[in-house]
């Protein structure tokens, strides 16, 4: 059985600053699970037993070879994709950067990376939980808020 297919799955992902501001955006690659080829701020599935917090520690670990520390809860999304078949629930939070340069990990799962400030993303490119998450951070937040 799959998750997200099969049955409801819980993805967490998180709006990554550095130091200078700048926001951690990554490219999805041809095995990732859904929105191929979209931006967005990464994360990934949580494993049974795992807090979301943690299991999003842990994905940026695996995906990125980085450390990083979970701020706040920004929301929680509901993320139906019709056209795919998949229904994800993905808490979204809010990181800073602590340790490590980002390099690809997991070639398969994502084509690039980038640091950006808020406002250069172009919302069009994201996937739709990250477009929510960006609306959702300058709604409650000044964009160019740095951690």
């Amino acid at each position: 059985m799959k998750k997200g297919i099969d049955f409801i799955g819980v993805g967490a992902g998180s709006i990554i600053f550095n130091n200078e501001g700048k926001v951690f955006i990554a490219q999805r690659g041809p095995k990732a699970r859904n929105e191929k080829g979209k931006w967005d701020f990464p994360g990934g599935s949580v494993k049974f037993g795992e807090t979301c917090q943690n299991a999003v520690i842990r994905e940026i670990k695996e995906e990125f070879d980085m450390e990083i520390e979970v701020i706040e809860l920004l929301e929680v999304n509901n993320h139906i994709l019709l056209e795919e078949k998949q229904h994800w629930v993905s808490p979204s939070f809010i990181s800073k950067h602590v340790k490590g340069s980002a390099k690809i990990v997991e070639p398969e799962k994502c084509l690039g990376f980038k640091w950006v400030k808020l406002s250069e993303i172009n919302q069009g490119d994201l996937t739709s939980v990250s477009r929510s998450n960006y609306k959702k951070f300058i709604e409650k937040y000044d964009i160019d808020k740095v951690f």
